[in-house]
């Protein structure tokens, strides 16, 4: 990449956002546009989850691109490998792969305000554009808790997100830090193989059955022969999930009936009624992200785990302390502690119009209009940005209503001649106004827990409260009088 090379359009990440925005662009006859990703493939979450037992809990079927349906997803609900190759195949089939830069990680970007562009630094060289989509997602940053002593530790040691598939765990003292959507996944994968497990758990999850079978031969015959039928499936599926979001927003108690089949579940398997108690959230449910399993409970029931509710105090060379000073030695840790969400490292690595960073403007509570394009940072579009996640639907639907915005933002730019766009401060500031209202008797502000949705301020800065279609309206409404416009740089005499 030569360090003058100044393109229309840089997208940073090839996840569903990346690889959408792409195609969008392609669709619009854009074609001046690069992807800058860090890995050596497409895929975003999907290409680097790849621990045992990992696969989404949203439906294969509302779990894809709109435009672009799988009628072939053998499972109901759609493990890792699968959906990394369907993106890779979506990438393939609208020759995007011509458009990455693999293994060129972003390591700053900040707006030439005389220039009227970005200026994009990268591991593979620099670049300018024009244009700058930020994709790289909410869950590409792994969060490690700041244990004492983890650094001393002698055996191995890493992260759900980065799984080292060449070490062997049979026979091993294993000890999982975390209880999240990727540990209630591999930790039935592993607890055969290991001679223990003990697992740090701080806050008990709601778990509700995974209603997940094989699809038959006969639906993806239906599906490929007649494609109409695959999306009123999906439309069902959108249907019944948007249900949810009314209550979880609107109506908490209304989701009693969840909290009812989830506990009956966490009766059937695990008849240990001292073990069933640290199991029990005492949180209301969908406070914290609800998970689906059918198979971690009976996993945690085995006689060589142990759940631990104490937290984790110091890491030693070969072993783990808890909060009640109990040492237990261990092979191998695993964390399963997320991501950094609300406060993501890459906001400190863009600088707006003034020379802050996202950061510095955001405080610890990120926010953005329409969860966007953040005031001062002119030509700067975020996907799955502030207050876009979902509890209860596929992250896809919001992503693809975003880059409706981006698209609609460039025709504005076409047909106004402008260089850049930049949203006013009042219009985000009414925005998120509207958003903290809408929080307000939610069941993630009333529910009685501290989630990963909550920000270093306690504001829930991750999700967006209330139904997804109604963000569609928004988002895909692009109000000119919400925006300012900046002219192209006067060239200066030779």
């Amino acid at each position: 990449m030569s360090a003058t090379e100044h393109v229309h359009i840089a997208i940073a990440g090839s996840g569903f956002a990346g690889l959408g925005t792409a195609i969008r662009l392609k669709q619009a006859g854009r074609t001046d546009f690069t992807i800058i990703e860090r890995a050596d493939d497409v895929g975003g979450t999907w290409r680097d989850n790849s621990y045992p037992g990992c696969a989404c809990d949203v439906p294969s079927h509302l779990y894809s691109f709109s435009f672009a349906p799988n009628p072939t997803w053998s499972r109901s609900f759609s493990r890792q490998a699968e959906i990394h190759e369907y993106l890779r195949t979506v990438a393939h089939d609208h020759g995007i792969y011509e458009h990455c830069r693999f293994g060129h990680e972003l390591l700053d970007a900040s707006w030439d305000d005389d220039a009227r562009h970005w200026v994009v630094r990268t591991t593979g060289g620099d670049l300018t554009a024009d244009v700058v989509v930020n994709a790289t997602g909410a869950l590409s940053q792994v969060a490690l808790p700041p244990i004492p002593g983890i650094a001393e530790f002698e055996g191995t040691m890493f992260h759900s997100a980065q799984w080292d598939h060449s070490h062997a765990l049979d026979g091993e003292r294993v000890a999982v830090v975390g209880t999240g959507a990727s540990a209630i996944q591999f930790v039935p994968r592993i607890v055969k193989k290991v001679s223990r497990l003990d697992l740090y758990q701080r806050t008990p999850p709601w778990v509700a059955p995974r209603m997940d079978r094989p699809t038959t031969a006969l639906e993806r015959a239906l599906f490929s022969r007649f494609p109409t039928v695959q999306k009123v499936a999906r439309a069902a599926i959108y249907g019944s999930r948007e249900l949810v979001a009314g209550a979880m927003t609107y109506e908490p108690r209304l989701l009693k009936g969840v909290e009812l089949a989830a506990r009956s579940h966490l009766h059937r398997a695990v008849k240990d009624p001292e073990l069933r108690r640290k199991l029990t959230p005492s949180y209301a449910i969908g406070c914290k992200r609800i998970l689906i399993s059918n198979d971690y409970y009976p996993a945690v029931a085995r006689d060589n785990v142990d759940v631990i509710t104490a937290g984790v105090a110091e890491v030693r060379a070969r072993s783990v302390v808890d909060t009640d000073g109990v040492e237990r030695e261990v092979d191998t840790i695993i964390f399963g502690t997320g991501f950094h969400v609300t406060d993501n490292p890459l906001a400190g690595l863009v600088q707006g119009q003034d020379g802050q960073t996202l950061a510095d403007v955001w405080q610890g509570s990120p926010s953005a209009y329409r969860g966007t394009t953040i005031a001062g940072f002119p030509n700067l579009f975020m996907l799955a940005g502030p207050n876009t996640g979902i509890g209860h639907t596929s992250l896809v639907y919001m992503i693809e209503a975003q880059i409706e915005y981006l698209m609609a933002a460039l025709e504005h730019l076409d047909k106004t001649g402008a260089a850049a766009v930049d949203v006013l401060p009042s219009a985000q500031q009414a925005w998120n106004a509207d958003i903290d209202r809408a929080m307000e008797g939610s069941v993630w502000t009333a529910g009685g827990c501290a989630s990963w949705y909550l920000d270093a301020n306690g504001r829930n800065s991750a999700l967006w409260p209330g139904f997804t279609l109604t963000f569609a309206r928004a988002a895909q409404d692009f109000r000119a009088e919400d925006h300012r416009t900046l002219e192209a740089p006067v060239a200066t005499p030779a």
